[in-house]
């Protein structure tokens, strides 16, 4: 086995430490390179804008689905016993928080993976806000807002296996998932191509998918051959980002895990990316009313990621890729939400006070913000 000379160097909690880091930092150069953002996408869709930001999104999408389940069809991955399958799920919690993480990502410009991977190229609104998303997830966990995010979950629950697992509920098998996402990619590839949208622009973007599966994997592998039990987990940002807030501002003597190595790699993998190509830039607040925005933005995220057990990136992607039906539920919720506040709010084109901008050329393509 593969990982079995790491886990000997390393220990467990090592290698899934380092396992995170080096995932990370392909997901974070990646989706620096892509400029991949959901909101992004989300905005160009609701405007009839066709920019390249939604094939980008698009590309992300079906290479996390396809990826994830080839490696099911080849016996090498199996989601039956991931917490977004196995555990009871809650589809009160998906729709109001998806619902909520899709308005707040409107309001701060950028999910919370947007905002990691802009902090990293100097952008101190998203470390800012980022930091307010931080602090909401860790309080809507285990502090003041958990009684609240409980109550919510509680409203309409789901049982686990086979009732939160798609596949097994339609039937399709992983053959027919694997026909849905190539049917997505092969949009992908016509937009793309009738957009011209640029080689980072997709292969950056496929980067980000093969991250995600290559999560899946990496844990599911390490939950094979480890000695203690360790959860297969996905690529995501809400728990993660609480998890490393919370190793910052209090000791603890727990052992390194996966979430605590991911984030620090999606910073440097992005920072990597803005040093090697000149994007490294400071940008700060143009007036008090643009970082109100910001941070009820990052609020709602932090809030809303932890009730929908997902953000952007681990439930409209890493859960997508599995099929479970609560993640489903919040990126449904977020696409809706997400395009009626940018309806509300942002009726007129974006203010100057937005994050790093890249053109994606061609006579279709208009300047892309995240």
């Amino acid at each position: 086995m593969i990982l079995e000379p790491v886990i000997e160097r390393l220990g467990e909690p090592g290698a899934l430490a380092a396992g995170a880091l080096v995932i990370g930092m392909v997901f974070g150069f990646m989706a620096q390179r892509s400029r991949f953002c959901l909101r992004s996408a989300v905005i160009e869709f609701a405007r009839n804008q066709m920019g390249g930001k939604l094939t980008v999104w698009l590309f992300a999408f079906a290479t996390a689905v396809g990826a994830t389940q080839v490696l099911a069809l080849l016996g090498w991955f199996d989601a039956t016993n991931a917490r977004q399958i196995a555990a009871r799920g809650s589809l009160s919690g998906a729709a109001i928080g998806g619902a909520l993480f899709g308005m707040g990502m409107i309001l701060a410009r950028g999910c919370s993976s947007r905002l990691l991977v802009l902090a990293a190229q100097g952008n101190l609104r998203s470390v800012i806000s980022g930091l307010v998303f931080a602090v909401t997830a860790q309080a809507s966990l285990t502090g003041a807002l958990s009684p609240l995010r409980n109550t919510i979950s509680a409203w309409w629950t789901i049982d686990g296996g086979t009732a939160r697992d798609l596949i097994a509920r339609t039937g399709i098998g992983h053959g027919g998932a694997l026909a849905f996402a190539l049917v997505w990619l092969a949009a992908a590839i016509f937009w793309a191509r009738r957009q011209k949208v640029p080689v980072w622009g997709w292969a950056g973007a496929i980067g980000v998918g093969l991250a995600i599966a290559a999560a899946w994997w990496f844990t599911y592998a390490m939950s094979t051959v480890s000695f203690d039990p360790h959860p297969i987990q996905a690529l995501s940002f809400t728990g993660p980002s609480a998890e490393v807030l919370s190793r910052v501002l209090f000791v603890s003597d727990k052992p390194w895990t996966f979430d605590f190595g991911l984030v620090p790699g999606v910073f440097l993998g992005s920072f990597l990316a803005a040093l090697l190509f000149r994007e490294l830039k400071l940008e700060g607040f143009q007036g008090g009313a643009s970082m109100r925005r910001y941070i009820v933005g990052a609020m709602c995220m932090g809030f809303g990621g932890m009730l929908a057990g997902g953000c952007a990136v681990g439930a409209g992607l890493s859960g997508a890729a599995v099929f479970t039906a609560t993640s489903w539920v919040t990126l449904f919720a977020m696409w809706i939400t997400a395009a009626a506040t940018d309806r509300l709010v942002d009726q007129t084109p974006a203010p100057a006070d937005q994050a790093v901008p890249a053109s994606f050329g061609g006579p279709t393509s208009r300047s892309f913000h995240a």
